[in-house]
Formats: C-alpha cells, structure tokens, sequence
C-alpha cells in the first residue's frame, strides 16, 4: 500500500514546519544573554547565574521567592550601557541572591519607576535618595510617599550639586536664595535636597524638567537654563558614554562647572511598595544582607570593581575608534 502525493506533500510540510519551529527556538536561546554576578560573603566566593529577557534581567531564576525591580539607568551607577550594568546593579543581585531571592531588575524613566513601585507593580525601587517623611506621593494624592514606600538602611552613595555655564559667577557662600528667580534645569521626579525642594514647591524659582542627566546638561551648555542640580559624576560619565561625537562630548564638558560648595553628601537606598506581600521581611532582609556586605568590606570591593571595569571599556572603546 503506498501514500498518495497529497499524503507526501502533507508529510513534507509537517516535517518542515516542524524543523522551522524547533530552528526558531534554538535561535532565540542561542540569542539569550547569559549573566552572571560574583560576590565574596564569610570568605566564599559566590557566583549567581542570570539571562537578559525581554521584561529586563532575571537572576536566581530557580527561587520561588521572586523580586520585581524598578530602576533607571543612572552612570556611574547603573546603567545597561554600562560594563556589567553598573556596581549598584551587581551589589542589588549579591545581596538579594544572597538572601534567597529570584531578582527581576527593570529599566524606565525615572518618573515611571517611582509610580509603579509606589502603586505595588513592583517591589523596590533602586537606587534612591532618602524620601523625607513629608514628600508627597506625586500618584497618591493625599498621600506621603513614605506612607506608600519603606527605606531600607543607606549605603554609599555621591553629592548633589548645583552646575553652572563654564564662567559663571554664581557661589552658594550666602546660602540659596541666590536662586531666587532662576530657571533651573531639573530631573522629573527626582528628590535633591530639602531645602532645594522646598523653594521648588514654593516656585521661589522656575524649573525646566529633563527625563536624565544629559539631556539637563545640553540644556545648560545651550543656555536654555541657568543651573542644573544633580549628582557632577553623573552629569560628567552621562556626557562621556553618550552616543556623540568627540567634539560634542568635549563641547558639553568644558561648557559646564561645579557651583561651589556643593550642597549635599546622599548615600543611597533600596525602597521597598508597602503594597509587595511580605514588604517587612523583605525590608528585614535587605537590612541584614547591607550590613554583612558593609562590615565585610563586599560593598567597597563591587564599587572598586565596578568603575575599574568601566574604566577598562571606556578605554577600550577608545583604541577600537
């Protein structure tokens, strides 16, 4: 008895269909982004496995203890366009693999973070500024951001500071109320200090807001504001990894200057929804695994390594051009 050769074309096409499926899906695991993440805890080495996914990046995939994380790329810091994401990145994977946890990092604009953590669609925001006890919540009307959110301890962070056109004459030497009446370019949704917050709700002077720190420090140098506030490594590394020209890179630089003194000194935080299930032992956790990592000296050796490994592609980048 032999098939007909309807029956064989349908035989083929099976076959085939089912060699382009299974083709399909080797290709796109071959396309994942393998990961990984070493930490030292108690002497041990610690190495913990991750991919990029379309949502973002997954660790610890295997734990049922499973993390959703809010953040923006912020260089030095964190950043996807940074040698292993930045050592804010590695330090938030050590410390929540260390404690257990699946760790699910996400990148948006800053703004957007702060709002889904804030409304429960995620766990904990990274890395953050100190939210004061009054702040209003920007998506919860009525209510305190610190109502809606829980701080972890600090851990190391930079200053803030207000930049100037390069020439400028501006000092801060009788406090600011020099600002009264300047147009100041500012990060939408950011917290910088509390004074500096406060003459902003009061709108003792104008702001321009910018979704990151390059686009505020173009805005400066094209004398579209007078000031911008913010963190003067970030300014100083956003302008350096920036997809422009030499020339327009050492335009922008030399186009700005540290007004002096600097304001504030801001360690950092994770901030953890009040609305996650479990956001206290969560909070708990997070506060016992900073600690270890801080008294171990973990900490000091993922930045260490961290700007090294930035240091070494920059340079790299450099030669290849």
């Amino acid at each position: 008895m032999t098939r007909s050769n309807a029956q064989n074309k349908i035989i083929y096409v099976i076959v085939f269909m089912t060699y382009l499926i299974f083709t399909s899906v080797v290709q796109a695991d071959n396309n994942v982004e393998k990961l990984s993440v070493s930490y030292y805890l108690e002497g041990q080495k610690h190495i913990v496995y991750g991919e990029k996914t379309p949502q973002g990046y997954r660790f610890n995939a295997d734990s049922e203890k499973v993390l959703h994380l809010a953040s923006s790329n912020w260089p030095p810091y964190i950043s996807e366009d940074l040698c292993n994401r930045g050592w804010i990145f590695q330090f938030a994977v050590a410390i929540l693999a260390s404690k257990g946890y699946q760790v699910n990092i996400h990148f948006f604009p800053w703004a957007r973070s702060v709002k889904i953590v804030e409304q429960g669609e995620m766990d904990i925001l990274f890395p953050a500024y100190y939210i004061d006890k009054k702040a209003p919540s920007d998506y919860d009307l009525g209510k305190t951001r610190r109502e809606l959110l829980a701080l972890s301890n600090a851990f190391s962070g930079g200053s803030v500071a207000l930049v100037q056109r390069k020439g400028g004459q501006l000092t801060l030497d009788a406090g600011l109320s020099v600002l009264n009446g300047k147009m100041i370019g500012v990060i939408r949704g950011y917290q910088n200090t509390q004074e500096f917050d406060a003459m902003m709700a009061a709108k003792m002077f104008s702001i321009a807001q910018a979704a990151d720190e390059l686009q505020l420090v173009k805005l400066l140098v094209a004398n579209r504001v007078d000031l911008i506030i913010g963190d003067p490594k970030v300014f100083t590394f956003s302008v350096n990894v920036a997809n422009l020209s030499t020339l327009e890179k050492q335009h922008l630089l030399e186009g700005m200057e540290l007004v002096q003194p600097a304001l504030q000194y801001h360690p950092l935080y994770f901030v953890i929804s009040k609305k996650s299930a479990g956001h206290q032992q969560i909070l708990r956790d997070i506060n016992i695994a900073i600690s270890l990592f801080e008294k171990s000296g973990e900490i000091d050796r993922l930045i260490s390594a961290g700007y090294q490994c930035s240091k070494n592609n920059e340079e790299h980048n450099e030669k290849s051009h």
